[in-house]
């Protein structure tokens, strides 16, 4: 039995059937919606929010303009939580830490958006990305190496970039709409937290399928058995797709049913959306707005 046989053997692969995962996920969230789905929570998911803008034509213009309007959040919305993070490409993270006034965490991608290039560039990356000011670093999992059962190599790679993080929060990015498959997301996710990841992602939200209620029913699961295994606590970051409240609400009530309410805060909870805040905030409100 090689190391990796023996470190899933820790872990319960049974009833790892889509339709029984799509039941199971349905039905907690169904059970419990109610519960969730008040305005207490709205505010509380605007606190969890990695804000983000991983477009092709940003510019330094609109990077600054967004970070301005973080700046004015809390003049704005007076009683309510400004958002958990700022997400950038690495080349626009000077832009956000000479221009952000507020306990904001700045946070980039790396190797983003298909991680096919060399070990030697990601850990570069995340050097000048944490020396410019980045205080979170999301790193795609190489799929290829993964696909391919190299799960050693994957492994030794993800420890690599931990390492170089020299302590800053790493969320490694599964990109679970790829993976599609029950076993090889479980998998994913107990590679990158046996290597060190404090969050594990589902998307990049640069792929034809995002985040799903049965991805994030499985990750969940898993970072709850590892938990149990390690006494260990990881994050987990919904990201691609939810862009209003409801879809939001559904998430939020999946990952604390399954993790608990200790879980549902910005140390160990992240929705990464560019869309989300402004449905969250009329809500809130009764009336539209659309800040950001």
């Amino acid at each position: 039995m090689d190391r990796f046989d023996e470190l899933f053997s820790k872990y319960d692969f049974t009833n790892l059937e889509p339709d029984l995962i799509t039941q199971q996920a349905e039905s907690i969230i169904a059970d419990n919606i109610k519960l969730y789905n008040q305005k207490s929570v709205y505010s509380n998911i605007l606190s969890c929010i990695d804000l983000t803008s991983l477009n092709s034509d940003d510019t330094i213009s609109k990077i600054t303009s967004l970070v301005d309007l973080v700046n004015g959040f809390d003049d704005e919305f007076e009683i309510l939580p400004h958002p958990a993070a700022i997400c950038v490409y690495p080349s626009y993270i000077s832009t956000v830490k000479d221009n952000l006034q507020e306990d904001v965490e700045i946070a980039t991608v790396v190797g983003f958006p298909h991680s096919n290039t060399f070990l030697e560039v990601k850990i570069a990356e995340v050097g000048m990305s944490i020396m410019e000011g980045a205080t979170e670093i999301d790193v795609v999992m190489p799929l290829g190496l993964f696909c391919s059962r190299c799960y050693s190599e994957v492994y030794d790679e993800l420890s690599e970039i931990k390492l170089a993080c020299q302590g800053t929060k790493l969320k490694v990015i599964l990109e679970t709409g790829v993976l599609d498959d029950p076993v090889l997301i479980k998998k994913a996710s107990i590679i990158a937290m046996a290597a060190g990841a404090d969050f594990i992602k589902t998307s990049t939200g640069k792929s034809s399928k995002g985040a799903t209620f049965e991805a994030v029913y499985i990750m969940a699961q898993t970072i709850k058995e590892f938990n149990e295994l390690n006494n260990q606590k990881v994050g987990l970051k919904v990201a691609g797709g939810v862009s209003d409240t409801m879809t939001a609400i559904k998430y939020y009530t999946l990952v604390s049913s399954i993790l608990g309410d200790e879980w549902m805060n910005s140390s160990l909870f992240r929705i990464g959306t560019s869309k989300l805040i402004n449905h969250l905030l009329s809500d809130l409100s009764g009336r539209e707005i659309s800040y950001f």
